[in-house]
């Protein structure tokens, strides 16, 4: 059935799937296929862990499934992660920080009207990394 006002289909990336291809198969299913963010399959598909990768003074414990931040590593970390900063395919996500974006972005979408993706913004990503005395870092 067609949505009233010729609106298109897509959905929030975060899902709870462990099985890469369903997950797969349920994003391209909408009219605008979306990037399937999947913490449950690895902490490393939380947006919050993808958005972290390059972050200066980041502690990340993927057992522990904790993402900290520490503001001696910060001081030690944010030089270098600066010498970077007009290259913009160093911040992009990794493969270890994502297989599933790395899956999305090779296939052949172009038949489509839009793509979607998702990170949070800063106030989130603030409000969910907490610092060495458990006080959001924002």
């Amino acid at each position: 059935m067609p949505v009233p006002g010729n609106l298109l289909t897509t959905a929030m990336a975060v899902m709870p799937h462990r099985d890469v291809s369903r997950a797969m198969k349920t994003a391209l299913s909408l009219d605008v296929p979306f990037w399937p963010q999947l913490p449950l399959l690895s902490y490393y598909e939380d947006m919050y862990v993808q958005a972290s990768e390059h972050f200066p003074g980041i502690v990340l414990d993927v057992e522990k499934r904790t993402l900290r931040f520490s503001k001696k590593k910060f001081i030690t970390e944010f030089e270098e992660t600066m010498a970077h900063f007009d290259e913009r395919e160093y911040f992009d996500i990794s493969r270890t920080y994502s297989t599933v974006y790395h899956l999305f972005l090779g296939l052949d979408l172009s038949d489509r009207p839009a793509i979607r993706g998702q990170l949070e913004g800063p106030v989130s990503f603030g409000f969910n990394v907490l610092d060495e005395d458990d006080r959001p870092i924002l």
